[in-house]
């Protein structure tokens, strides 16, 4: 059983069968590791944050579904395919919006039907291959996102950031704030403003404790701060993630970052998005066709699912994502470079 991480957000134990996450639901009060077996568990853990972020969310699955894969116990080829679709249909009803979950299982799904002709040991073997070679990925990814991204920095920048894009959204290094950690291992001194983002806090639970454990200085600030900080001439760039790009460079990500862009845009602030591959998604042509995920009420009425905050009779809407029209993005830091949204349709065609 893996006791310790070793500096990434999540593991596929291979010998136990089991992913292995950090619950980000208990930080920054208590650090403590998931080792996950159960289709519901991995379903919960997606569904309820405990595992975030487009890459980690992907990684996430790809190793969770091999490792319950790998626990169906039948001889019978028909009846280990059906199990084995119904996991995956239930872990794609974890969250609508991140395309990374869904591009990672249906890549465990398509190695599934081909290595499945040879035998289901065979079939079991490659998922598990498969799984790792995703988590891989996303690790060389995002480290190439942090080396081309540190180029736009320079000694004594300031970074916005909304939410959490960092190594805690990811396997390791993160996206939106992987050149930060890049630029500061180069030597340049680089501050980051973190916006609070609620309802549910991640720039100030999760942004703002892994940037500080890095030795980055760190400020937080509520969400409707941001204008005030811009205006004041305290901001030198905005980096966001995303969760899913659209052919026409559209951008979802977590709400509260089309008021970011909207006012950056207003104070001529550079705005960039910082996105694996598996995150574009040239099958949804504009930011009119993502799928935006609603969330319970209590994640606004009440404070933490604890203490009630709103009258009874106030109506919520909660949206979990809003989308930032391509025009307001300078734009996106891939493992490929830097990409203008104006050459988005032409990088997407050539992959």
């Amino acid at each position: 059983m893996i006791k310790d991480l070793k500096g990434v957000t999540l593991a596929y134990d291979t010998e136990e069968n089991c992913l292995v996450i950090v619950d980000q639901t208990l930080l920054p009060l208590e650090y403590k590791l998931l080792n996950l077996n159960e289709l519901e568990d991995i379903f919960e853990a997606i569904k309820k944050l405990r595992v975030r972020g487009a890459p980690a969310i992907g990684a996430a699955a790809a190793a969770g579904f091999s490792a319950l894969v790998n626990r169906i116990n039948t001889s019978d080829v028909s009846e280990f395919k059906a199990q084995a679709e119904r996991i995956k249909d239930r872990l794609k009803e974890s969250r609508p919006t991140a395309v990374n979950l869904f591009w990672a299982l249906d890549r465990m799904s398509s190695v599934l039907e081909k290595s499945l002709e040879e035998s289901i040991e065979n079939a079991k073997e490659a998922l598990k291959n498969e799984a790792l070679s995703i988590i891989d990925e996303d690790i060389d990814m995002c480290s190439k996102i942090g080396q081309h991204g540190a180029k736009l920095l320079n000694d004594g920048d300031t970074v916005l950031t909304h939410c959490n894009a960092g190594s805690l959204a990811a396997v390791k290094y993160g996206t939106a704030l992987a050149p930060v950690y890049v630029a500061a291992e180069q030597g340049k001194k680089i501050s980051v403003f973190a916006d609070e983002t609620r309802p549910l806090l991640q720039g100030a639970r999760l942004t703002a404790y892994e940037l500080t454990k890095a030795g980055i200085e760190t400020t937080v600030i509520c969400d409707n701060m941001a204008a005030k900080v811009m205006s004041e001439g305290k901001i030198s760039a905005v980096f966001v993630g995303a969760d899913r790009i659209a052919y026409n460079g559209d951008t979802a990500n977590k709400i509260g970052t089309l008021s970011v862009a909207v006012n950056a845009k207003h104070f001529g602030i550079p705005f960039y998005v910082c996105a694996p591959f598996s995150t574009f998604d040239k099958c949804c042509l504009s930011g009119n066709d993502i799928i935006i995920e609603e969330r319970s009420e209590l994640e606004i009425r009440e404070l933490h699912y604890t203490e009630r905050k709103l009258p009874d009779e106030a109506l919520v809407y909660n949206p979990a994502f809003d989308v930032t029209p391509a025009e307001l993005i300078t734009a996106f830091v891939t493992p490929d470079g830097i990409i203008p949204p104006a050459e988005i349709k032409r990088f997407l065609d050539c992959r």
